[in-house]
């Protein structure tokens, strides 16, 4: 195979060749499963536990006794869900849209967060990414040709926005900004002030706004701005929001996106060709969870729990640091000072027998960290039992 046909893809490692520690990468990581680690890196709600409500439950089995079940729903998606997805952006987000006009129901975030960027990605195009950041915002650029410009986000700023450093990097290239809020992996909520400055960088530059909302549901202390809810920013972002993280169906691979009806037009044109239709069956049991969303009180007790356990277990262990999580159900752990994450990562699934995720995955300033998914199995205990063997593993490493 020439190279000109993989340059986008050389650095892109499936697992086939090498051990790949991305979580949801191959199969090397459900293998250490069967070797008794606990798998703290995949950001699946209570996996491997049973965790689906009894309503959602009847809902599928319904679903699947319909005539519908085996067939196409329209590539754009249940326009019965989008009705009921209007009203949810209506109440959480405030967002008032046409369901028609403004909705694309799609087979989860991952593959619809790579349309919202395909059609305004060309050859040469720049796009700034604040990171640390999901790693398929990188990748996706990449892919398309473009050219990812990291913007850092500093801890010593809680991990806010800093429209000075976006400054400093934008050029006569730059299409794009890409921004995960709140961030994989630090967790942080951007606040107001964060997002109406970029909202202001955006618009001055006349650039694109890819917004990825999949983990709004749980914000704990800090209030949740859908940037495309702020003035003159509809018109010019994509937001990717997911039903996988707050009402854990990550299995069900449903998610939306939402843009404006300019936009949208090429969405629905494009919708079959790249994503087709989203499955019919896991539509109709979303619609029955955003009908009842009652049992994510449940979820969202249990990931407060087990935040403010981590962030107590975690800054007890000398040279370990981690700000409280501000969202969701991950932890970003500043290891630093004990060397290379690559090297801890390695010796806590030895060791402690737990599996996290290696900072560097996630760009500028990931290195030195670890992110660790408090959101697996459904007994609270397990995950404090993992903590404390992280804890421990992590002293008798600095006595070597």
């Amino acid at each position: 195979m020439k190279e000109k046909m993989i340059k986008a893809f050389r650095n892109a490692n499936g697992g086939l060749f090498s051990s790949v520690e991305k979580a949801d990468v191959g199969g090397s990581y459900q293998e250490l499963e069967k070797q008794g680690v606990a798998l703290m890196g995949w950001a699946d709600p209570f996996m491997p536990d049973f965790s689906l409500p009894e309503h959602v439950k009847k809902a599928t089995i319904q679903a699947i006794e319909e005539a519908s079940a085996p067939h196409y729903t329209a590539p754009i998606g249940n326009q019965i869900l989008k009705n009921k997805i209007a009203e949810k952006l209506k109440k959480q987000n405030g967002l008032t849209v046409d369901p028609q006009r403004n909705i694309l129901i799609t087979p989860g975030s991952d593959s619809v967060l790579y349309f919202a960027m395909l059609p305004f990605i060309e050859e040469g195009d720049e796009v700034l990414i604040p990171a640390p950041s999901y790693p398929n915002n990188f990748l996706n650029v990449e892919i398309m040709g473009g050219r990812t410009v990291p913007v850092p986000l500093k801890e010593s700023n809680q991990f806010q926005i800093e429209i000075d450093e976006f400054e400093k990097r934008v050029s006569e290239h730059t299409k794009m900004v890409v921004l995960t809020h709140p961030n994989n992996p630090t967790t942080t909520v951007f606040n107001r002030s964060s997002l109406e400055a970029l909202a202001d960088f955006v618009i001055r530059h006349d650039l694109i706004l890819v917004c990825d909302q999949a983990f709004e549901d749980f914000c704990y202390e800090n209030e949740m701005i859908t940037p495309a809810s702020l003035p003159g920013m509809f018109e010019r972002t994509i937001t990717v929001f997911s039903f996988s993280k707050g009402m854990g169906l990550s299995g069900y691979r449903v998610a939306y996106l939402v843009c404006s009806d300019v936009i949208m037009d090429t969405m629905f044109a494009n919708a079959v060709s790249v994503l087709g239709a989203t499955n019919t069956v896991s539509q109709l049991a979303i619609l029955a969870a955003l009908e009842d969303p009652s049992f994510m009180k449940e979820f969202e007790t249990a990931f407060d729990y087990r935040r403010k356990k981590a962030y107590e277990i975690i800054n007890s262990i000398p040279h370990v640091s981690m700000l409280m999580p501000e969202s969701g159900f991950l932890c970003w752990v500043n290891v630093s000072e004990l060397g290379k994450s690559s090297d801890i990562v390695s010796y806590l699934v030895k060791e402690a027998k737990v599996s996290v995720n290696d900072g560097i995955n996630y760009g500028i300033g990931g290195e030195g960290h670890l992110r660790i998914v408090l959101g697996v199995y459904r007994d609270n205990q397990r995950v404090v039992d993992a903590l404390l063997r992280i804890k421990e593993a992590l002293e008798k490493y600095q006595q070597q």
